[in-house]
């Protein structure tokens, strides 16, 4: 992400959109904690979601219009068209989430400016 981060400014680029693991949302349990630090995450391993917390990091700290889309478990198969989003914290009660609408969200924020600066929690 250094790399990125350094091309896009080198380039005049200013928006970057990313797809994260919902591990770096917010808590709901615990607000001072995201989800892979507290007891809602089930993951046995967080490695993921401690390299995807260095990128939200680097994205924080830079001056670029950033927005990490942050689904939930990831299913194959169609796209429902049915799901929540919620800034920075996954909807309640959400379990998963298709890979298709999941890509669906992810290329409408090209157009969308409502998540500027945010992770956005994705499911159903």
């Amino acid at each position: 992400m250094p790399l990125i981060i350094e091309a896009m400014y080198n380039e005049g680029i200013q928006r970057i959109i990313t797809v994260g693991t919902a591990g770096i949302l917010q808590s709901e349990q615990s607000p001072n904690l995201l989800r892979y630090q507290s007891s809602e995450s089930k993951r046995r391993s967080t490695r993921a979601a401690e390299e995807h917390h260095q990128v939200y990091h680097l994205l924080k700290q830079s001056t670029l219009s950033w927005t990490i889309v942050c689904p939930t478990a990831l299913q194959n198969g169609e796209g429902l068209r049915n799901y929540r989003v919620r800034q920075n914290i996954l909807p309640e009660g959400g379990m998963e989430i298709s890979v298709q609408d999941t890509a669906e969200f992810t290329y409408s924020q090209i157009q969308a400016g409502n998540f500027m600066n945010s992770r956005v929690g994705i499911a159903y």
